[in-house]
């Protein structure tokens, strides 16, 4: 009884939470002005708000709202996002804690308690790959959250009949193109077109499958058949300046090569930066990449690009009927 009253509470504390507020990619960075203006907030700035990469203008990863202590009333305690350096000699343990929904939801938060300044700044440079993965997370799992809220459903069947599986898209994205091994699907207005494509092809030997250059390889191939430009002769591409990048990732079990860089239109002036992901299909014959792409010329595109490629973490295998029913 005790157990059930406690998990009551918890939902009951969570429903009269308040909706976070601010805009999507801000940080309040709560310290002192006298950090934010030393080194402390300098190393925060060249974290948190450096150059988001493949963007062809310069755009913040992060933008930050510096408040101090005596200002970090209700109206910045509710943020979707916060950084908060709690220095005080008085502090028992120099640590960095990471939390969710403490006062509005859904909110993350880094939580860094130290003796000094000093302290507080070893602490950050010594996980800042940490925070910025849990800010990032916190970013698509909003994305996420919001796409099943209002998800259009007609996409992941047709998706996953091909792939066993697919990411979900929130309405306002339809099927732009679907065969045997690709699918184009893309959420197209005036000034801005935000697209998953989808491919697969046969998988080779073990770790070649995921090289640099066996991806950009299939990639353009791929993308040469199945993506065309306006005019004649033209389709898409990837881009050598700046170079694309990748890394090994893994998700909710999922394990996949990441490759980031910029795409291009073979014989013409379009491009922009894209993000894939490449992984096995479950019986490993394949090699399955979901791939986002941005083209946005009139418009920033930090966030535009963290929207449509949020939705390639939403990838979801189809569950057997065993599955199923143990669930």
């Amino acid at each position: 009884m005790a157990l059930c009253l406690a998990l009551v509470g918890c939902k009951h504390r969570e429903a009269l939470l308040p909706n976070v507020s601010g805009k999507a990619g801000e940080i309040v960075v709560m310290m002192e002005k006298s950090d934010w203006e030393g080194s402390l907030g300098n190393a925060v700035r060249e974290v948190l708000a450096a150059d988001c990469p493949y963007l062809p203008v310069r755009e913040p990863l992060y933008s930050l709202i510096n408040v101090t202590p005596s200002n970090f009333i209700d109206l910045f305690k509710v943020h979707r996002n916060i950084v908060y350096f709690d220095i005080d000699p008085q502090v028992t343990e120099n640590k960095v804690t990471y939390l969710h929904d403490r006062w509005a939801q859904p909110q993350c938060i880094v939580y860094i308690t130290a003796t000094d300044s000093e302290h507080a700044q070893a602490l950050f440079t010594g996980n800042t790959e940490t925070i910025t993965n849990f800010i990032e997370q916190a970013e698509r799992d909003r994305v996420i959250a919001n796409t099943l809220r209002y998800e259009e459903h007609s996409l992941y069947p047709q998706v996953a009949e091909i792939f066993g599986g697919s990411p979900h898209f929130p309405m306002g994205y339809k099927l732009k193109k679907k065969n045997s091994d690709f699918v184009w699907i893309a959420d197209e207005k005036q000034y801005t077109n935000q697209a998953v494509l989808i491919y697969k092809y046969p998988a080779a030997s073990g770790v070649e499958d995921f090289t640099l250059d066996r991806i950009i390889a299939h990639r353009n191939e791929i993308l040469k058949a199945n993506v065309p430009g306006m005019f004649e002769n033209t389709y898409m591409t990837t881009g050598q300046i700046p170079a694309p990048t990748m890394e090994y990732m893994k998700y909710k079990g999922r394990e996949f090569a990441q490759t980031r860089g910029w795409w291009e239109v073979e014989n013409d002036y379009m491009a922009g930066p894209f993000v894939s992901q490449s992984f096995y299909s479950p019986d490993g014959q394949y090699i399955i990449v979901e791939e986002a792409f941005l083209y946005a010329p009139k418009y920033d595109k930090r966030q535009y690009l963290r929207q449509v490629e949020s939705l390639l973490y939403s990838w979801e295998w189809v569950k057997d009927e065993k599955e199923e029913s143990e669930n």
